[in-house]
């Protein structure tokens, strides 16, 4: 089965390769800025069905495509990359020592004679506590960029891993997909780990 993941994540295509899964990576191209929704779970699931559905738009014949959306809730409000490197001190300046919550998105679509046949969208999320870096810390973690890439302003598998004194869920999830989750919703669409092809 031709597996297609619609999302430039570099962290969730190294998850899935490490698992033993070898996907297509199309990237969506949505524009963020258009999804919304009433809360950060909603917010998540719309952002990784709308990539899930751009992509499969695009897909001839068969396949799965899997679209994912990961966003720190803190303090109730979402958290998505920082727009730059103040905004990512002055977010782990106010992050450090407390804790949030890392939702990820993850919209499964079945495409089948190049029409979207069945889909499958759920959020898993994970606890994260957050140690306490100094300013110094803060700022030379800022100034490789790391921060600048992914939702939250921080990494559990990189750099990042410094700072994060613990996580209660699925990790893989903090790191941007939960293979649990998406184990659990590839059979619910009728199919096996082993129909995905191997890397």
């Amino acid at each position: 089965m031709r597996f297609v993941l619609a999302s430039a994540s570099p962290a969730r295509h190294r998850t899935l390769l490490a698992a033993g899964v070898s996907p297509e990576v199309i990237v969506s191209g949505v524009d963020e800025s258009t999804v919304t929704g009433p809360d950060v779970v909603s917010l998540t699931y719309g952002l990784a069905l709308a990539k899930a559905a751009a992509v499969a738009a695009e897909i001839e014949g068969d396949a799965l495509v899997l679209g994912c959306d990961s966003l720190l809730e803190f303090r109730g409000q979402p958290m998505g990359k920082p727009v730059d490197a103040a905004q990512a001190v002055e977010r782990w300046r106010t992050m450090r020592g407390g804790g949030g919550v890392l939702h990820t998105g993850h919209s499964l679509l079945v495409v089948a004679d190049s029409q979207v046949s069945a889909a499958h969208t759920e959020v898993a999320s994970t606890e994260v506590r957050f140690g306490d870096p100094s300013d110094a810390e803060v700022e030379a973690y800022v100034a490789t960029g790391e921060p600048l890439q992914v939702a939250g302003g921080f990494t559990l598998d990189g750099l990042g891993g410094w700072f994060v004194e613990g996580v209660s869920g699925d990790h893989h999830n903090v790191v941007g997909l939960s293979l649990p989750l998406l184990r659990r919703m590839i059979i619910s669409a009728g199919f096996a780990l082993a129909d995905l092809p191997s890397g």
